[in-house]
């Protein structure tokens, strides 16, 4: 079942027309009734899809800005949940009651939302909101989990989705243009099938290979590259991989799927860069877990290491073992590509989202 949903998941980051139909999909998995994407993006119009069900009340929120401003909408644009929530957690029961687009959702038989945001190197917000039917009270634990083993590969295809703008790529060439960003499309095999003129300028962070191949200029980088590349039938590897350099930036593997492969003339990889601009800040939970695909638990270790705990202070405000949030560091490293806590904290305080 996830398999397949994956597989959704990236087909319809290219071709915008299978959203509807892939959000279906988790819907059913997370025992949910419903289900919503938005992007939003300084300077640009707020775009979204739906299931087909409430895809006309979609069109409606983005034409209305009564609903846009609507608190739910406003209340989780400010916590952007890195992982998914219960919103009614965010809000008072009159405000509950009283929000036009719950109005207008209890009408259609919906109740409780859950809700995270997905925050982009590249600037944009994506907000993934899901919705339990009205008799049936809020998300369970479980639930929520399992909108949260998928919420990686959301970040990943969403990416794509909202540099593509949520329309349909009229071809490998437009798409790989449209994108903005160092992107190619290569073969199982890894061999370069077609490039755009930004990834054939990127001379500090991709290096050609032998046969037509590619690899990342930095050695614990490309490690986690090539793994990627070579992955067998039911390994997880990296997808999204850091790179420390000038600036850092973000490799990310997307799968081509179905219709995808074939838009891409049978290629079955895109590789895409994002860099990231350097920041002394402590990085933002969601940024984190869009760029690493960490958990909720490893955020918190390493926003606490940002902020110059130790490790033994990091496990203490948690309320944790010592051996608990020592396996969590070796769970990031292992994510991030680096070694030592110095390396981590460097790499994430670098970790801010740049401007279009």
């Amino acid at each position: 079942m996830f398999t397949e949903i994956l597989d959704a998941l990236y087909e319809a980051a290219f071709i915008a027309e299978k959203w509807p139909a892939v959000l279906g999909q988790i819907t059913n998995v997370s025992a949910s009734k419903g289900g919503a994407l938005f992007v939003f993006a300084d300077g640009m119009p707020i775009r979204g899809k739906a299931v087909a069900q409430l895809q006309d009340l979609m069109d409606e929120f983005l034409e209305d800005e009564s609903l846009r401003l609507s608190t739910a909408a406003a209340r989780m644009g400010a916590v952007r949940p890195a992982s998914f929530v219960d919103v009614d957690r965010f809000m008072t029961a009159d405000e509950v009651r009283d929000d036009p687009m719950r109005i207008r959702l209890r009408e259609r038989g919906l109740g409780v939302n859950a809700c995270a945001a997905i925050a982009m190197p590249t600037g944009e917000i994506a907000m993934f909101v899901f919705q339990r039917g009205l008799d049936e009270g809020g998300y369970e634990e479980h639930q929520l989990e399992v909108l949260d083993r998928i919420r990686p590969d959301m970040a990943r295809a969403t990416l794509a989705a909202a540099r593509l703008g949520l329309v349909q790529a009229r071809g490998a060439v437009d798409a790989l243009a449209r994108i903005g960003l160092p992107a190619a499309v290569l073969a199982a095999n890894g061999r370069v099938r077609v490039t755009n003129s930004l990834f054939d300028r990127e001379k500090s962070l991709f290096l050609p290979t032998a046969f037509g191949g590619v690899a990342l200029a930095n050695t614990e980088s490309n490690r986690l590259f090539q793994a990627a590349l070579q992955a067998m039938r039911g390994e997880l590897p990296p997808r999204s991989i850091p790179v420390r350099g000038t600036p850092p930036a973000v490799v990310h593997v997307l799968p081509l799927k179905r219709s995808a492969h074939d838009l891409f003339d049978g290629g079955d990889l895109l590789v895409v860069a994002t860099a990231i601009s350097a920041s002394a800040l402590v990085p933002s939970p969601t940024i984190l877990t869009g760029l690493f695909d960490l958990t909720p638990a490893e955020v918190n270790l390493v926003i606490a290491l940002a902020k110059g705990h130790s490790l033994k202070a990091a496990a203490a405000e948690a309320g944790l073992q010592f051996s608990t949030v020592r396996t969590y560091l070796n769970r990031v490293f292992r994510k991030t590509g680096t070694n030592q806590q110095s390396q981590l904290v460097a790499l994430l305080k670098s970790a801010h989202p740049l401007p279009r």
